[in-house]
């Protein structure tokens, strides 16, 4: 699988759970037995623990105690020695056996658990080609901060999604994006990994989920056009409480860049499409903003403009624009000033087929009149550009 996703340019990126091992005891995946704060590769000996008791340890249960939240057990899981040199050891031969396989990076889960210093030394041993982000959940005052974890990698910017998605909820907000990222106390770009909703904020505090359809996909739109951070899309299944797992059938919806259509994304979405899974990453915007994306480049925000309520347009540098109509009635017939060479594009929104996609014109000068539907958007950069010829109006 890692090698068949390689070929065709797609980065498999493992989740690294090393702060700990399962809680109590049974049988594993592979038959093994696990149980009494060890498994088949670790002994009680490689846990943190109380004093010359290896049997017990402290419960993670103040998040103001730094040595409380990184060497006691989080929800009851055995908390492995990170300092020890045969945890250390264990831990970096296996990222780089998943390397020589192929894998790209790493999510290293519950990173705050671990002192950075520990973490470092133990990322020190890993191939320096594997990108590596790390789950760093900031609390308001708590004692471990996101900021420790700079050196080691790029983190995870929880309070992104919780700044974003007001902007996106409320009324005639947008506005405000025009100096979101660090202005809006966020992390310096270089360190941010952002994202609407993950895993686990999907089922707890994420405002903006699959559910909420064209105000979700629109704030994703936002998401991978801005250049704050690297952009992490959710790709989940339908679920209707907290602990229900994924469907038992193959992901048939996710085969192709099918999507919900434009009448389901209209309402929330409660009815379980391609056999129950949502398969976020393929809806034609989202898939197709990634492209978008990387046309942009590592350009910065230019040509922003917020003209009438609850609708912005920007470019990123001369190659990528976009606009955004996120009033719940009416159409936008804008006129918008790109700076994009002119020509005729698609709007990557709808289809990035050149053959058959809705097609945009920029006209010299980079002026251009367009309706931009209610709930909608149009994306447009220089790798769809139908027309070559230059047009003088």
């Amino acid at each position: 699988m890692v090698q068949r996703c390689r070929k065709v340019g797609v980065g498999i990126y493992a989740d690294a759970v090393i702060n700990h091992i399962a809680a109590g005891s049974g049988v594993g995946v592979a038959g093994s037995n696990y149980g009494n704060r060890a498994t088949p590769i670790y002994s009680a000996n490689d846990m943190h623990h109380n004093g010359g008791d290896t049997s017990r340890n402290c419960q993670v249960s103040n998040y103001f105690d730094k040595s409380n939240v990184q060497y006691c057990d989080l929800v009851g899981l055995p908390d492995l020695c990170t300092s020890c040199d045969y945890v250390q050891t264990t831990i970096s031969d296996y990222l780089n056996h998943m390397g020589r396989i192929g894998i790209a990076g790493f999510r290293i889960d519950a990173a705050k658990h671990m002192d950075d210093g520990e973490l470092s030394a133990l990322l020190r041993r890993v191939n320096s080609s594997l990108w590596r982000f790390q789950e760093v959940i900031s609390g308001n005052n708590e004692a471990v901060k996101v900021d420790m974890y700079y050196g080691t990698g790029e983190v995870t910017e929880f309070n992104y999604a919780r700044s974003l998605a007001p902007a996106f909820i409320d009324d005639n907000k947008l506005g405000y994006l025009s100096g979101f990222g660090e202005r809006w106390d966020l992390m310096p770009r270089k360190n941010a990994v952002v994202f609407l909703d993950n895993h686990d904020t999907q089922r707890g505090e994420a405002q903006l989920t699959y559910r909420n359809g064209k105000l979700y996909q629109l704030a994703n739109i936002f998401m991978l056009a801005h250049p704050y951070g690297y952009p992490k899309v959710m790709s989940s299944y339908y679920f209707d409480n907290h602990d229900q797992g994924p469907p038992g059938n193959s992901p048939a919806g996710c085969s192709g860049r099918s999507g919900p259509s434009a009448s389901d994304l209209a309402g929330n979405l409660s009815t379980p499409m391609g056999g129950g899974w949502a398969c976020e990453h393929r809806w034609t915007a989202i898939a197709n903003m990634v492209a978008w994306r990387r046309s942009a480049g590592s350009a910065d925000l230019t040509n922003f403009a917020a003209p009438v309520r609850n609708a912005i347009a920007f470019c990123r540098g001369s190659t990528a624009c976009l606009a955004i109509n996120r009033d719940g009635s009416n159409s936008w017939h804008a006129q918008l000033k790109f700076s994009l060479p002119p020509g005729d594009y698609c709007n990557v929104i709808r289809s990035d087929d050149v053959a058959s996609c809705p097609t945009i014109r920029v006209n010299a000068g980079g002026s251009l009149s367009v309706e931009v539907p209610s709930m909608d958007a149009i994306a447009l950069h220089i790798g769809k550009r139908k027309t070559l010829t230059e047009i003088f109006m």
